[in-house]
């Protein structure tokens, strides 16, 4: 499996770090798109904080499977992915095979290239935007985030559901993984505000 070498910065303004990008000399690869992703997470994915992704990200649609073996390590996520033709044919395929998806999320991405860097720039229903740096080594990594103007001592590590349970410390679930639709147009989930929801 493919090793994930990344870090966020969160709560920031996309219009200022669209000009730190374009400053740098950054390319705009893909601009803001809505991306439509469904989780699924039998027991033994559980067991090793894994799950596999079905993702419409616009121009394509894959399917990986993420495991977790650090969440605090900037290279802790380990990932294989690849290239499929449909995104509901295969929610279908695999709800037909037995592994039922879990969850339904949506997100906004917005992603740009410098050198061998990747930035891209995302929105998450019920949170305030965020980055996130990727690179082959922590060392551009590091790099990219200075040319950006950006203090090192601020990125995060984790994944999304990371600034879910910062914004929603009373939440009675995992983070977002565990609500079965997240939607820009939904409102806040119950159970991110402590409640459990009714069945």
């Amino acid at each position: 499996m493919q090793t994930e070498i990344e870090v966020k910065y969160l709560d920031v303004d996309l219009a200022d770090i669209r000009n730190r990008l374009q400053k740098i000399g950054a390319t705009l690869e893909q601009p803001m798109r809505l991306l439509r992703r469904s989780l699924i997470e039998e027991p033994h994915h559980k067991a090793k904080h894994g799950f596999i992704r079905i993702r419409d990200q616009g121009d394509k649609v894959t399917m990986a499977y993420k495991q977790r073996d650090d969440e605090f390590a900037m290279h802790g996520t380990k990932e294989v992915e690849i290239e499929v033709s449909d995104f509901q044919t295969t929610v279908d395929l695999m709800e037909a095979a037995g592994w039922p998806v879990m969850t339904y999320q949506e997100s906004k991405r917005e992603t740009w290239r410098i050198g061998e860097a990747e930035v891209v720039l995302d929105e998450w229903p019920w949170i305030k935007p965020y980055i996130e740096i990727e690179a082959p080594s922590e060392e551009l990594v590091k790099k990219t985030a200075q040319e950006l103007g950006l203090n090192w001592n601020d990125h995060v590590l984790g994944s999304v559901d990371v600034i879910y349970e910062r914004d929603y410390p009373d939440m009675s679930v995992r983070g977002i993984i565990d609500i079965k639709e997240a939607r820009f147009a939904d409102p806040i989930p119950p159970e991110f505000l402590g409640k459990v929801k009714e069945q």
